[in-house]
């Protein structure tokens, strides 16, 4: 885990030249007060004239030098701020990909947004624009109370006094605030994922008329996020009047005592000018103080939450040592695996082999526990007890980038990018996969046909998540991306399911002439299993029968159950 004084330590030498030019252009602010001084006692009491242009230019002189070394200071604090909210974000990014899936399981989309955009600015802001005028509130009204101090001490007591009185007010308001600004950034990660959820499912809502109780739902989000937000308002409306009120008292105070000082002669008229100056200088950082800490106190609570994240460790890693496999065979076993989730039983004493080159196919009830198998395969989760082998090999001993990227799969729920055709197939091997073999995939996959009916055939831009495409274009997409892939493992989760007989029996063919991989096919039609070398019937998480095609309805068991209601008495008396 990352601090954040790791990214910061990274930019001190130029956070330091920031501060140099800093407190430069605060010493030149502090000078110009003495110029005022000397034109109120020297030019205008006293009479020098000559000394009027003198003084003018120096006051030119500071005004240019402060310009120049602002400019530093700013744009060495947004550089900084800059490479600082960057690297943090690109970290963060990083760290939540090594994760595994069982954290996304329980942490939903909007929420890692919220921390991967939201919290990072607010951490940017605090290292770069509020940052500075927080060091520059502090050394500029350090300087300028020892300015007046110079002037006079006794004067000098009156900014004392109020300015404490100020800081209570924003330490309350501080305290009020980091407790609001916590529960505005759960709310606003809330609010996100109802967004997202709605967007991304918006034609499931009008499918099913839920427009009126989606906007209910974001409706009571928005309306808890707007009473915090008010919440937050009142704080500062209770505490941010005082502060501005007690800075006007300040400077009535120094005028009207600083006049009866001056007519006693304890000091001069141009003294009280410069005076004045100065204590006028230290009442905006005091005005500022409520907000600065309001923006600190948000960064603060944004920077927990990213640490949060930071300390959270995948449950699913590769083992030191890994064992590298350059191209598997593509073996599968399975020997005596149990799994399960959160306490609850997903498989139990599961045994089976695929020899390299041949087919699986699995059937069993929804919840039967035929997509925990592709997981484990994956290995998104460890089997509880039992191995689960790949040529011989104990997947938990290999590397999971040699083992995930040499296994190809299609998902029940099909997920599509944001791009071209072409490159949705070439997902999984981008850089090497040429024309002829993205072209062979969509093929073997009966794509190529509605592909080329399209206006820009494979450089056509399909939508999020493939909007614009039915659901059949979108598996066989998806299929192609996965043969494209050419590995040694193919499984197809229920990957046909979209489809109509003819293409999925077209398809099935093509796939047959796949030599060269080991295919898994999970599926809830006979057809997509009946060619497999072996099937396998689940229920309730164990292998209720195995066997061929026929060695299957010979048995009259779940097999030959669900044959005679896809296929009638007609086909099993046929058969």
């Amino acid at each position: 885990m990352k601090s954040l004084w790791k990214y910061i330590g990274k930019y001190c030498p130029l956070y330091g030249i920031a501060v140099i030019a800093m407190v430069i252009s605060i010493l030149l602010d502090a000078a110009a007060p003495q110029i005022t001084q000397r034109i109120i006692d020297q030019v205008i009491v006293g009479g020098r004239t000559e000394l009027l242009m003198q003084l003018l230019f120096g006051l030119l002189g500071i005004g240019l030098g402060r310009a120049v070394f602002q400019y530093t200071k700013e744009f060495i604090f947004d550089f900084a701020a800059s490479g600082i909210g960057s690297r943090l974000r690109k970290d963060l990014f990083d760290h939540i990909q090594t994760l595994s899936v069982g954290y996304f399981d329980s942490h939903n989309t909007g929420e890692l947004m919220a921390r991967v955009k939201d919290d990072v600015d607010r951490i940017w802001n605090a290292c770069g624009f509020v940052g500075m005028l927080i060091i520059e509130c502090v050394i500029h009204t350090c300087v300028m109370v020892f300015c007046m101090f110079r002037i006079s001490p006794l004067l000098t007591l009156i900014p004392l006094l109020v300015m404490p009185v100020i800081a209570w007010f924003a330490l309350r308001m501080e305290n009020g605030l980091g407790d609001v600004y916590d529960r505005i950034s759960e709310e606003t990660a809330s609010m996100n994922t109802t967004a997202q959820e709605n967007l991304a499912g918006v034609r499931t809502v009008k499918a099913f008329a839920r427009e009126k109780y989606e906007i209910r739902k974001f409706r009571a989000h928005n309306q808890k996020y707007y009473r915090l937000n008010m919440e937050q308002a009142g704080l500062i409306a209770r505490y941010q009047p005082n502060i501005s009120f007690l800075s006007k008292v300040l400077l009535m105070a120094v005028i009207v005592a600083g006049g009866i000082m001056v007519i006693d002669g304890r000091i001069s008229i141009g003294q009280l000018g410069a005076f004045s100056e100065y204590a006028n200088n230290i009442v905006w950082p005091m005005e500022m103080v409520g907000w600065l800490s309001n923006d600190f106190a948000a960064a603060i609570a944004s920077n927990g939450k990213i640490q949060k994240i930071f300390r959270e460790k995948p449950e699913i890693s590769s083992p030191e040592g890994a064992e590298s496999m350059e191209r598997m065979r593509g073996e599968i076993c399975f020997n005596h695996v149990d799994f399960s989730i959160n306490g609850k039983e997903i498989l139990k004493d599961v045994s089976f082999t695929v020899p390299a080159g041949s087919t699986l196919g699995i059937m069993g009830m929804t919840g039967a526990g035929k997509s925990s198998v592709v997981n484990l395969i994956q290995r998104f989760y460890d089997a509880a007890s039992g191995q689960v082998l790949i040529d011989g090999k104990d997947v938990r001993s290999l590397s999971l980038s040699d083992l995930r990227r040499q296994i190809s799969v299609v998902m029940q729920d099909v997920f599509l990018f944001s791009d071209t055709i072409q490159d949705n197939i070439k997902t999984g091997n981008r850089d090497a996969a040429e024309w002829e073999s993205v072209e062979r995939a969509s093929v073997c996959a009966d794509a190529h046909g509605f592909i080329m009916k399209l206006t820009e055939q494979y450089d056509t831009i399909i939508g999020e998540r493939g909007v614009g495409l039915s659901g059949g274009q979108k598996q066989r997409i998806s299929i192609a991306r996965a043969i494209a892939k050419e590995n040694p493992v193919l499984i197809l989760d229920d990957s046909t399911s979209a489809l109509d007989m003819e293409t999925e029996k077209e398809i099935q063919r093509q796939l047959q002439e796949l030599k060269s991989c080991t295919k898994i096919i999970i599926g809830h039609r006979i057809s997509a299993v009946q060619n497999a070398d072996q099937i396998l019937i689940l229920e309730n998480g164990r292998v209720a029968e195995r066997g061929t095609h026929e060695e299957l309805l010979k048995k009259r068991g779940l097999y030959y159950q669900t044959f005679k209601v896809q296929y009638g008495e007609e086909e099993m008396e046929w058969q």
